[in-house]
């Protein structure tokens, strides 16, 4: 795992594909948590309680230092505080969507529209709730249509997202995708709405979809990260894209 950069307030890293931010009872193999603790033991003390660390090991479930989360098969960059003031302030700006996410993503099909934005609410789906869905028929500004009831839906939230295709092929689309408000799931979620789901995303695609040869995991990776920290200090951190990820865009040649 890469540390993109450190100081003494923040770590920044590039996470690998197929590995879980923190621990859980669902959560197997290594962790982003297993990976910094040993070099950086001062972030378990840091996170939304970080008093319950003195009274019980199981402080990895609270997810010590982290800030953001990546899906377990979603690659790129992530930042970890490294103490409770630094946590506190970064939580906010996440909060306040005054944090620049920026992603790319191999997707099936060929897309029309040079960019665009995708307005489509969000919750969880009545069915199963692990997985997120849009509440209804929505069009892609936002404008409800006539099709699925809400009842499917529990607890939608508006999500919005931006996209530029970056470059088209006959099957797949590389794409730049902005979220504009942080729905989990939400980019694989909105990209399978408008019928373009992210390369090898079973869970939202179907078992059926689109996939590259040699390609295990939906393709999906957090480019960059901008935000002002501390106030009126403007970083940026960027992350190159995984093996896997940039031999499948040969599927776009």
């Amino acid at each position: 795992m890469e540390i993109i950069y450190q100081d003494n307030n923040l770590i920044v890293i590039n996470k690998p594909p197929g590995v879980s931010a923190h621990g859980g009872e669902t959560v197997s193999g290594p962790t982003v948590v297993d990976f910094l603790l040993p070099k950086f033991p001062e972030i378990i003390s840091v996170g939304d309680d970080p008093s319950f660390a003195k009274a019980t090991e199981d402080k990895l479930i609270i997810r010590p230092g982290i800030v953001h989360r990546l899906d377990k098969d979603t690659s790129g960059v992530m930042v970890v505080a490294r103490n409770q003031p630094t946590f506190e302030a970064l939580k906010e700006l996440f909060k306040t969507r005054k944090v620049e996410k920026t992603y790319w993503a191999i997707v099936c099909g060929r897309m029309r529209e040079a960019q665009g934005v995708i307005s489509a609410p969000i919750g969880r789906l009545v069915a199963n709730p692990l997985k997120r869905g849009v509440e209804q028929a929505t069009s892609m500004r936002g404008e409800p249509r006539q099709g699925r009831g809400r009842s499917r839906i529990r607890g939608a939230r508006d999500a919005v997202t931006e996209y530029r295709v970056i470059k088209k092929g006959d099957m797949y689309s590389l794409v730049e995708l902005k979220p504009k408000t942080g729905r989990m799931h939400q980019l694989r979620v909105h990209l399978k709405f408008i019928g373009h789901p992210i390369a090898c995303d079973v869970v939202y695609g179907g078992k059926n979809v689109c996939c590259p040869d040699g390609c295990h995991r939906q393709l999906l990776h957090a480019r960059s990260l901008t935000f002002s920290f501390p106030e009126g200090t403007r970083l940026n951190f960027e992350a190159d894209a995984p093996e896997d990820f940039m031999l499948a865009q040969n599927v776009l040649s």
